[in-house]
Parts: C-alpha cells; sequence; structure tokens
C-alpha cells in the first residue's frame, strides 16, 4: 500500500479533551500536522445536525473518533441506557457526517472489551462476536462493536477508507484519577500517593493480585494511531498493545515505588479477581511494521508525574 501522507491534510480529532484524543492531539502537532478541535459547545457529537455542519465548516481530511462516554464498572451498571445511546450517536453521526461531507479517511477507536468474556489468550482479532460479552461493561461493548461494524460497512458499500484499532488497557497523561470512577492504574496511584501522603502502614488491594493485564501508555497508541492513518487501509480492525501483561501484585508493587510508600501492601482475597488473563495478540500490528516501545516503569513515572503536577480529573 502507498502510504497515506498527513502532511497537507486536516486532521480531526474527536475527544480531543480526553486522555486517548489528547495524546493524538500531541502527536500529531509534534509532526507539524493541522489539527481541528472542537468542544461539546462547537459541536455536540450526539446531534446528527451540529456533526453535519461542523464538518461542513472545517471541513478536514481526516477524522479520528477517540470521543465516547466512558466509565468503570458501576458507571456501566447504573446508566446503561446511556453508555449504549449515546456512543452510538457519536459513532454513527461522525461516521455517516464524514461520508457525506468527503472525509478521505477515518480511525475509529475501540476497547478490548469488544472482546468475549471467555476468549483464547492472547486475544485474537478474530475472536470478536464468538461468545458472550462480559456483563459489567456489555453496553459499552456493543456500541464498540457497532462502531467497528459501521465503518466495515461504510467501506464495503461506499469504498471508503475507513479503519478500526483497540488498544489495550490505557494510561498515561491526562487520565482520570478519581478513585470511585478511574481505572485500576490511576486509582492506585492516587490511593498509594494519599496512603504516602497520611503516613499510612499498609495499603489494601482486592483479591489475590495473580490476574494478569496488560497495559499501554497512552503516548504509545497515539503512535500507533498515527502509523495506522498512514500505513493500513484494511476491512478488519486491528489490536493495538504491547503483547505482555503483568500481574496485579507487580502493578501494586511498581505504584508502591514509584509513589515512595514505605507501608505495606495487603491483599483482601473476600474480594474478586475479575478475568485472570486478558492479553491482546498484536502479531497483526506488529507485522504491518509498529511495536510498543515505552516501558511499563517508564510510563508510570510519567503518569504519576503529571498526575503530581496536575488539577485531579475526577
Amino acid at each position: 500500500m502507498t502510504e497515506f501522507s498527513l502532511a497537507d491534510r486536516r486532521v480531526y480529532v474527536a475527544g480531543h479533551r480526553g486522555m486517548v484524543g489528547s495524546a493524538i492531539v500531541r502527536r500529531l502537532e509534534n509532526d507539524g500536522v493541522e489539527v481541528v478541535t472542537a468542544t461539546r459547545e462547537q459541536a455536540d457529537l450526539r446531534d446528527p445536525a451540529a456533526v453535519k455542519a461542523f464538518l461542513a465548516d472545517t471541513k478536514p481530511d481526516v477524522v479520528v473518533v477517540a470521543a465516547a462516554k466512558v466509565g468503570g464498572i458501576l458507571a456501566n451498571d447504573t446508566y446503561p441506557a446511556d453508555f449504549l445511546y449515546e456512543n452510538l450517536m457519536i459513532e454513527a453521526n461522525l461516521v455517516d457526517g464524514s461520508f457525506k461531507s468527503g472525509v478521505e479517511k477515518l480511525l475509529f477507536l475501540g476497547s478490548s472489551c469488544i472482546y468475549p468474556k471467555v476468549s483464547p489468550q492472547p486475544i485474537p482479532e478474530d475472536a470478536l462476536l464468538t461468545g458472550p460479552l462480559e456483563s459489567t461493561n456489555e453496553w459499552y461493548a456493543i456500541a464498540k462493536i457497532a462502531g467497528i461494524k459501521l465503518c466495515q460497512a461504510y467501506r464495503k458499500q461506499h469504498g471508503v477508507d475507513y479503519i478500526s484499532a483497540m488498544p489495550s488497557n490505557l494510561f498515561g497523561p491526562n487520565d482520570y484519577f478519581d478513585p470511585q470512577k478511574s481505572h485500576v492504574i490511576p486509582a492506585l496511584l492516587r490511593r498509594f500517593h494519599e496512603a504516602e501522603g497520611r503516613g499510612d502502614a499498609s495499603v489494601t488491594c482486592w483479591g489475590t493480585g495473580t490476574p494478569r493485564r496488560e497495559f499501554l501508555y497512552v503516548d504509545d497508541l497515539a503512535d500507533a494511531c498515527v502509523f495506522l492513518l498512514k500505513s493500513y487501509s484494511g476491512y478488519e480492525h486491528v489490536n493495538v498493545g504491547t503483547g505482555d501483561d503483568i500481574t496485579i501484585r507487580e502493578l501494586a508493587e511498581s505504584v508502591k515505588k514509584v509513589t515512595g510508600f514505605k507501608g505495606e501492601i495487603l491483599w483482601d482475597t473476600s474480594k474478586p479477581d475479575g478475568t485472570m488473563l486478558k492479553r491482546m495478540d498484536v502479531s497483526r500490528i506488529n507485522a504491518l511494521g509498529w511495536k510498543a516501545t515505552t516501558p511499563f516503569e517508564t510510563g508510570l513515572e510519567k503518569a504519576y508525574r503529571w498526575f503530581l503536577e496536575n488539577p485531579i480529573r475526577t
């Protein structure tokens, strides 16, 4: 495939205020690419007329769909209609609006939660739709699956260059650090940081610490997105990850080290472990010529430094 150049093209990054979108904006701007963004006040992505008007006015050549309504297990379980409806509307409006406004290329970003609760390890792209989803986030997962299929349908029917990428568990600058809403890395960074500040003797973590998880530094994802925009034009979605994983116990020890916590880590084994293994098969993107480059400890230090230097996002 001939490389798709971004040099003279305008790229609209939907969701530029989030962890993923802001990382993609940084990456593109570092390359001198012209980036277009919009606040919700400028273009409510749930409103088809607003999206159509914004795209007609700004005329981007490329669209990256990094916008989504996101949340943890409690939020997904409490507001299933919101998670399904809002994410469906965001992706449908952006994909259809991009087609009608003549956007040359579109990248849709999903989540590893699209895969069945019980999947081969590591999880290959073709595991999609082979079994039941994890019930705690099925509404979000179904919306993301619909986004993949929407891109494939427009490609099949209209011949447009719309692609999808599925990142593994992400962390890094501009993450959410609310202890009730955030994912495991920002939640642990805040808990250990505050425990150290109080001089606590211990921090208690859930489960046995034996489940394994794959973590990808968000700037590596941004680099992969730019790579895929330039180098990939295929019907199938592409996993993006490190191909490596660590135990939750190893994660807790790393967080203890980076935050300087001097106490003990305790494990509440009465609490659930969750899925024991969840690692992405990244052989497809590796074969295309991309690999993650940020060591986990380096990424964790950068994430903690950002947490110390910025107001907590809740």
